[in-house]
């Protein structure tokens, strides 16, 4: 099996949610989620109600495989929640886990849908269950449904507090009852979530602005750590009892998750991987004729890279926009073609010459190998690899997948290893103080977990004894 999600560390999902009287918003739902598309291409699902019951469909598949104008035209509502998910190492790919999570409760249906990772997931699911409750799925979405039903006697607002206070880790969450929007995000805001304006009364909320801008929508603001945000039909509303802690942004929405055209906590991604590119080339000073980037998510910083040092960039590297995200095929050869069917040198642009090629992050190493031998066979006269996020040693706990931690090449190897088993002339990592640098202006603090082993958010119990 070629499977490129063990070549990246992948966002497993993304979140939308909208608020919209007088329109029927489940079109608007479905370009919310493609253009997130990226946050997530295993399993997708919309919710939506009139105010009176939820209605909703899920499956496995991408937005345009799960969603026809036949299904969303059976969505009614002028409000709604969508979700598009990747599964973690040892969930299973089914559409039982497939969300917004559908549930009823006392106060009546309630549908939820959740980006990042619990690390007291596991022991709220058996806490729960001792309790009475019942689990049908994988995910912490209906965790999170369980311990709002548990707090059902009180007001909404209230019992989401009183859930914060028992969620340990990542979270970003919208979820609908039958006549509200609510947007919940983490006290130490891990995974992002904004807010938007739709027309004279509608309200979005998306896990990037990007998807704000697809369907039309102003960008408002970020919701704020520890923020819950209520928007009814009285407006926008919210409530903040959770100030106290550092924020924890993830790192890797920067280096390689989200959309360059997104602005996060009020940091423009294309701007940080410019500028991770313009340190990089402080860091890294090369004699080489040319700088390529390896596509899509190098381009930016490849391009900083270029202004830097002043040596041209070009498009050395083609990538098929068609391929897909996984492939499993019967033959040894047909996997090693695998990688030059996603990614092509462009002979003309690199053939005796000395290059420099700029890629986000090196997980296994053999992508980075295999796209090294095909430069050379392409005429590359040497190839110089710069990455722009330090070496990826450890898991992450939050919500990024990073699958199994003992394939991860740089926790075996050291620098001088990784460069001599991808076969490049020399290999050179952004520092932590270059990346640090390059977002540092934001004034946001960041959770660099998978590239330095402190982990803000504290690891699941079963890890506590190695931390």
């Amino acid at each position: 099996m070629f499977d490129d999600r063990l070549e990246k560390l992948n966002e497993e999902c993304g979140v939308f949610g909208i608020y919209a009287p007088g329109r029927e918003v489940s079109e608007l739902i479905y370009m919310g989620l493609f253009s997130l598309q990226h946050r997530g291409q295993e399993a997708c699902g919309i919710a939506i109600s009139q105010g009176h019951g939820i209605n909703y469909h899920k499956n496995l598949g991408m937005v345009t495989e799960v969603f026809n104008q036949n299904v969303l035209g059976n969505l009614h509502g002028h409000m709604g929640v969508g979700h598009v998910r990747y599964s973690v190492k040892g969930q299973a790919k089914t559409q039982q886990n497939a969300q917004p999570v559908v549930a009823r409760y006392q106060h009546g249906e309630i549908a939820v849908a959740h980006n990042g990772c619990l690390i007291n997931g596991e022991e709220l699911r058996v806490s729960l269950m001792e309790r009475g409750s019942l689990f049908h799925t994988a995910v912490d979405a209906e965790q999170i449904v369980a311990l709002i039903a548990s707090h059902g006697h009180d007001a909404m607002e209230q019992a989401l507090m009183k859930t914060m206070i028992d969620l340990k880790g990542s979270y970003s969450l919208v979820i609908m009852t039958e006549d509200k929007l609510y947007a919940v995000r983490d006290p130490q805001g891990n995974r992002p979530l904004c807010i938007g304006k739709l027309g004279e009364e509608g309200y979005v909320v998306a896990s990037e602005s990007c998807a704000l801008d697809a369907i039309g929508a102003s960008f408002l603001r970020d919701v704020a750590p520890g923020e819950i945000v209520t928007i009814d039909e009285n407006g926008l509303h919210s409530t903040n009892m959770f100030t106290g802690s550092k924020q924890a942004l993830c790192i890797f929405e920067f280096v390689y998750i989200a959309r360059p055209d997104s602005n996060i906590d009020g940091i423009n991604v294309n701007k940080a991987r410019r500028l991770m590119g313009n340190e990089l080339a402080k860091e890294a000073k090369l004699d080489v004729d040319v700088v390529i980037s390896v596509p899509d998510s190098g381009t930016t910083a490849a391009i900083g890279y270029a202004e830097e040092s002043g040596i041209p960039f070009t498009q050395g590297i083609l990538k098929n926009r068609y391929t897909g995200r996984s492939f499993i095929q019967p033959t040894q050869e047909m996997r090693e073609l695998m990688v030059k069917l996603k990614l092509n040198p462009i002979r003309d642009a690199i053939e005796g010459k000395r290059i420099a090629v700029v890629d986000d992050s090196i997980v296994r190493g053999t992508t980075s190998r295999k796209l090294v031998k095909m430069l050379r066979e392409y005429g590359a006269k040497e190839v110089h690899m710069l990455i722009t996020c330090p070496p990826v040693k450890y898991p992450c706990f939050y919500g990024v997948d990073t699958g199994d931690p003992n394939e991860l090449i740089a926790s075996k190897m050291d620098v001088d290893g990784i460069c001599e088993y991808i076969g490049a002339d020399s290999l050179h990592y952004i520092s932590m103080e270059g990346i640090n640098r390059a977002v540092e202006w934001s004034g946001v603090s960041f959770c660099t977990a998978c590239v330095s082993g402190e982990y803000p958010l504290g690891v699941p119990c079963e890890h506590c004894k190695n931390k």
